[in-house]
């Protein structure tokens, strides 16, 4: 990383100004993978601070590369609850270090070297979190995770702007998009119901009397209306915008 600002070879006011024409959330993925490559991190998670009732950090999510298994087994366990990088993000507007073994400390040794497992599993037990703030009001956070040394203070700097300029930018989009999925179909949003609550598409097509290929078809098609990336997200975005409950 050079003294200009340059990280791994790409200028730093360059990518700012890339992230302001960012059209879909589709964009901002590419956009923020690209990020994470370049800070040789794993995974990223954007969250929208959840509500104190909100035990599922896939409710939360706004857009993530957290492997799937990996979002299925944290909401399996129920660690948002207790989660301290998510308290901090609710409460406090700096930055936060993470480190798996450090930040749950606090946890019964059972439940501490679950935890510590589970994101050793994926290369994810070090990074940091970034509270942001839209132009609503509105709190999230945006985290990048990896197994690579922690952050340097440069770097942190760098990508607490990222970060704010990010949730800035999905703001805008989610302003400009706020019609999407109102062309859902009824059947569409029966199967984001029933996806939402933890069922196969396999056990959606016997519950909806129809064949998993439709089921998968529905599916399909409402994550592009909803303008996200896969089913995970687009049941997040369902719920957050009320279509489904």
């Amino acid at each position: 990383m050079s003294e200009n600002g340059d990280i791994g070879g790409v200028d730093h006011d360059r990518l700012l100004k890339e992230i302001s024409t960012l059209a879909t959330q589709f964009d901002v993925l590419r956009l923020l993978k690209k990020t994470t490559e370049l800070f040789h991190a794993r995974a990223f998670i954007v969250l929208r601070v959840p509500s104190a009732t909100t035990y599922a950090i896939q409710a939360a999510s706004v857009i993530t590369s957290w492997p799937a298994e990996l979002l299925a087994k944290y909401d399996a366990e129920g660690l948002l609850k207790s989660s301290i990088a998510m308290h901090h993000i609710r409460t406090s507007s700096l930055p936060i270090a993470v480190d798996v073994m450090k930040l749950n400390e606090h946890h019964a040794d059972d439940k501490k070297n679950k935890i510590i497992a589970l994101f050793e599993q994926y290369h994810m037990q070090r990074g940091a979190f970034f509270p942001v703030c839209d132009p609503s009001g509105d709190r999230g956070g945006i985290g990048f995770s990896g197994d690579r040394e922690v952050f340097t203070s440069y770097e942190m700097l760098q990508l607490h702007m990222i970060c704010t300029h990010v949730f800035e930018r999905l703001y805008h989009i989610s302003k400009r998009d706020q019609k999407v999925g109102e062309d859902l179909t009824q059947r569409e949003i029966d199967c984001l119901n029933w996806t939402a609550a933890g069922k196969t598409s396999v056990e959606i097509s016997d519950i909806l009397s129809l064949s998993e290929h439709t089921v998968n078809h529905y599916l399909n098609r409402a994550t592009k209306k909803l303008d996200t990336v896969n089913r995970t997200q687009a049941v997040a975005k369902a719920l957050r915008m009320g279509i489904i409950a």
